[in-house]
């Protein structure tokens, strides 16, 4: 299974660069020029970097398959999918390897069950089905979601109060 390394924005100036919303942990080894990506969708590709550069916090690249402004608009909303980092880091993990966890409050307590992970513009959150169906999302921050241990296949979070419609004082302490 391929994996998302950036989603391509809106084109840039004439000479077919366009922006980068770039989504891998290790941009440094995926985007170099010369990388061949596929793409979602697949008949626009395969895509081949030709040049990336850095302005402040955006990413600026250019395609050798969109040599203008006109290819580079059409570029727009495409997904670069590169294989799977074959030494990936310890403790790292895949979106879709959380699909179907198991959602757990510290003290074991089921919360629902994980839908995937949404790309929010702050940070990405866990999508958390709950067991009632509504759907809550929780920020992949360490401080709400401690815990993904993917061998026993659930992943703990301690949400603030409210977060969860079925535990609304899940993140509230208690008074003896």
């Amino acid at each position: 299974m391929d994996l998302v390394v950036a989603r391509i924005g809106r084109p840039h100036a004439l000479r077919g660069e366009v922006t980068l919303d770039v989504r891998t942990d290790s941009p440094e080894r995926r985007l170099v020029p010369g990388a061949v990506f596929t793409t979602d969708p697949a008949h626009v590709g395969p895509l081949t970097l030709a040049t990336l550069r850095r302005d402040a916090s955006t990413t600026y690249a250019t395609f050798a398959e969109a040599p203008d402004r006109t290819a580079a608009e059409a570029l727009r909303g495409v997904t670069l999918l590169a294989p799977p980092d074959p030494e990936p880091e310890p403790d790292a993990w895949y979106p879709h390897e959380l699909v179907g966890l198991d959602v757990v409050l510290p003290d074991g307590t089921h919360a629902g069950t994980c839908d995937g992970v949404e790309h929010l513009p702050a940070q990405d959150a866990l999508k958390v089905v709950e067991p009632d169906g509504t759907t809550a999302l929780i920020p992949l921050v360490q401080a709400l979601v401690p815990d993904i241990d993917l061998p026993n296949r659930r992943i703990t979070v301690t949400p603030p109060g409210g977060l969860l419609t079925a535990h609304p004082l899940s993140g509230e302490r208690r008074n003896p």
